[in-house]
């Protein structure tokens, strides 16, 4: 099928919503249908995206025969029921992260999907950034050498204050992570696609700085998460996930070193990369003409016209929509992506509830 010619329908709307329906925008599909948590709601969210309209539940969107793929941007506990109910109706699923709240889960949405033979994705949308891909290029081509540790961080200040609250704080619709599920979850995709190593064990420890807040009471998902970990390949590594980290507003970054060569990302700087080495360290600024031929490709707009947020979720919803057309769009992140995430979080909440090193479990 024709990426154009796809007709889109949401499950959910609010922030992440908006950034869907501007990414389905810019690949020319059809913003076909919409569902929010209410009619009144849906009604608003068809108007203010630009839907054709609303629907009045979510059976009857993916009842309609005229809906080619479903984007679920909905409550985190509810991402398994709404998946696997439009894998069941035959629609190609754009999942928002984390897929499902469990390992368990995540794996019933994967057999689901490869089942039914629909393309089903998860937007880690940082993959997207060209200088992403020109990280795992350099890599993969041997310039930093054995890989030795990794350094991480993703650091946000929404949650501040005890008065700042918001759904995902609920862990019956958040999941039991908060953090780590919702951002450490980019973090650990984003370090494993550039080193293409594995994370295999972890130590983790937590924190949930306020047990109440504006309206959340007795609150048991986390603030902020440590993690330790190792990979496959021998390196070792920390990861520090917060949304209590006064200043930083979604400061994602990546720090690889290798035995000859380190590189290091900032998603809020994102068109550099910074290569440092014991001589003459570099800013690697983002010009096609240096690129490796997948960062090139991502650069769609000429180098000195910085590229965002928005422009890698786009670039993410076009190759999505171009796997549902038969291409294979090199580094898409699907389901088994997200089922991976959902393995690491289980085993970082399993280390900080024991003190102890825990294995990431295996599924295939």
């Amino acid at each position: 099928m024709d990426p154009v010619a796809l007709r889109v329908g949401f499950l959910g709307g609010g922030f992440m919503g908006e950034v869907h329906s501007r990414a389905v925008r810019a690949a020319r599909a059809t913003l076909a249908g919409i569902v929010a948590s209410s009619a009144a709601s849906s009604e608003r969210a068809a108007a203010a995206l630009g839907f054709e309209r609303a629907y009045p539940s979510a059976e009857s969107l993916l009842a309609d025969d005229g809906i080619d793929v479903v984007h679920i941007v909905t409550p985190n506990s509810s991402h398994l029921r709404f998946a696997l109910a439009a894998i069941a109706a035959g629609k190609h699923v754009v999942c928002e992260k984390p897929l499902a709240t469990s390992g368990v889960e995540a794996q019933r949405l994967v057999e689901a999907a490869n089942g039914a033979g629909v393309t089903a994705t998860v937007p880690f949308v940082y993959r997207f950034h060209p200088m992403v891909r020109e990280a795992r290029a350099r890599v993969a081509a041997g310039e930093i050498g054995r890989l030795l540790t990794i350094h991480g961080s993703y650091l946000q200040d929404w949650l501040l204050a005890e008065a700042d609250d918001n759904w995902r704080i609920d862990a019956s619709l958040g999941g039991p992570s908060r953090a780590f599920a919702d951002i450490g979850s980019h973090l650990c995709d984003l370090t494993e696609f550039v080193t293409g190593d594995r994370i295999v064990r972890v130590q983790a420890t937590k924190r949930t700085v306020f047990r109440d807040r504006a309206e959340s009471r007795n609150i048991t998902t986390e603030d902020l998460m440590a993690v330790l970990v190792e990979t496959s390949g021998g390196a070792v590594g920390t990861l520090l996930v917060s949304q209590v980290a006064p200043g930083r507003k979604n400061r994602l970054q990546l720090e690889i070193s290798g035995a000859a060569e380190t590189i290091a990302f900032d998603q809020e700087d994102p068109e550099t990369l910074w290569l440092g080495r014991r001589k003459a360290s570099q800013l690697l600024r983002r010009n096609e003409a240096e690129l490796s031929d997948d960062a090139a490709r991502m650069s769609v707009l000429p180098s000195g016209h910085p590229l965002g947020y928005q422009d890698a979720f786009n670039a993410f919803v076009r190759d999505s929509y171009a796997a549902i057309a038969g291409e294979a769009p090199e580094g898409l992140p699907r389901f088994e992506d997200g089922r991976r995430a959902a393995l690491i979080t289980d085993a970082v909440l399993e280390s900080a509830a024991t003190e102890t090193w825990v294995p990431v479990a295996e599924m295939r």
